[in-house]
């Protein structure tokens, strides 16, 4: 069986180091927000380009928290995409905005710039690009645009860790950037984790007190916030992962050009990195109007691709009344994209196999 991807294989990868790191941690007693927390939180903001980066929960609660410091809340809207992983509306709902989506540009999948400024309202506060897949979106034009109508810029890098575009990593563009630290992620803990970054002091000083029940003071809320920490294990396990991530990544690029070479001249679209932009491949995204007779046939031959995303947020049930223009490069690529398997860890053989198996697809069909 061949999986999309196996997060176990990057624990084996590293087992020596990450159970050293996590015995570590069980020896020293402190489990949440302690020296590996701190010490993680500097090393990941740094690696991003950036002064500061606070550790919490999830991905969800990175964005989360990152709006509610922005100030952004009931009666707001935030301007973001439908062609992304659900967490990043529920985000905004959460802090008590409305959501906005405008569609994405079909070759990349990320936010059509294009469509921005048309979006935007007197009740606009922030505006949301997903650097999607692992390729960076076209984050300079999108920072323009919001700059040029006082909005706040939030990047969800949550498959993104390590893309960079014009030689910057993403989350080093807006105001804040928020990443997740899921298993399946480029970086990812051994549960849920998330860090929003930013270098803005202020910025990071309202997070930081957001994050745990607005404590400057133990026991002392000087306002009104919640608790989503990052936890001591998860840190530790995440400083070593961050050690071998940029060799982990030149893994996953040169996967992807074994994928490009093999399927080159295939009825596949295969995708395209943007000009200037590192794309780190958190996932393999090929597209194609016959995506669900594949995935059948795949299914079939022991490969186990999957569909990010099969419905929109905008077309799902809990959003319905989601405001959006028309969105029809998003319900296209929602009917038309395919995950094959990704992960560092993946042999070129098992790569050479999920070919043959699209090629034979292509013979038969």
């Amino acid at each position: 069986m061949i999986l999309c991807g196996y997060p176990k294989a990057q624990y084996l990868a590293h087992k020596d180091e990450i159970d050293g790191a996590i015995r570590s941690v069980l020896d020293k007693g402190r489990y949440v927000l302690g020296d590996e927390v701190r010490a993680f939180e500097s090393e990941f903001a740094a690696y991003v380009g950036v002064d500061k980066g606070i550790g919490v929960g999830s991905g969800t609660e990175a964005l989360h928290l990152a709006l509610k410091a922005c100030g952004v809340g009931p009666g707001d809207e935030v301007v973001t995409v439908s062609h992304t992983a659900v967490a990043t509306v529920a985000a905004i709902e959460l802090a008590g905005a409305t959501p906005v989506c405008v569609d994405i540009e079909p070759d990349t999948f990320c936010m059509n710039p294009n469509l921005l400024e048309a979006a935007i309202t007197p009740q606009t506060r922030a505006v949301i690009p997903v650097h999607i897949y692992g390729q960076p979106a076209s984050i300079e034009r999108v920072v323009d645009i919001a700059r040029r109508h006082s909005l706040r810029v939030i990047e969800d890098c949550a498959q993104a860790h390590g893309a960079s575009y014009g030689g910057r990593k993403a989350g080093s563009f807006g105001d804040m950037a928020c990443f997740s630290f899921y298993p399946t992620k480029n970086l990812g803990a051994l549960g849920d984790g998330g860090m929003v970054v930013t270098g803005d002091p202020d910025l990071a000083r309202t997070a930081k007190l957001l994050r745990e029940y607005g404590w400057a003071d133990r026991y002392v809320s000087a306002v009104s916030g919640w608790n989503t920490r990052l936890d001591e294990i998860q840190a530790a396990v995440l400083r070593v992962k961050l050690r071998h991530l940029d060799a982990d990544n030149d893994r996953r690029r040169q996967l992807a050009a074994v994928y490009d070479r093999e399927l080159h001249g295939s009825h596949l679209i295969l995708p395209e990195p943007r000009p200037q932009a590192h794309h780190v491949y958190h996932l393999y995204v090929v597209r194609t109007p016959h995506r669900d007779e594949l995935l059948r046939h795949l299914d079939r031959e022991g490969i186990k691709a999957l569909v990010h995303y099969p419905v929109p947020v905008h077309l799902q049930p809990a959003y319905a009344g989601l405001h959006t223009a028309p969105l029809p490069e998003t319900d296209r690529a929602a009917s038309q994209v395919l995950s094959l398997p990704m992960y560092p860890e993946l042999g070129e053989s098992d790569v050479l196999k999920v070919t043959a198996a699209i090629s034979e697809f292509e013979r038969t069909r």
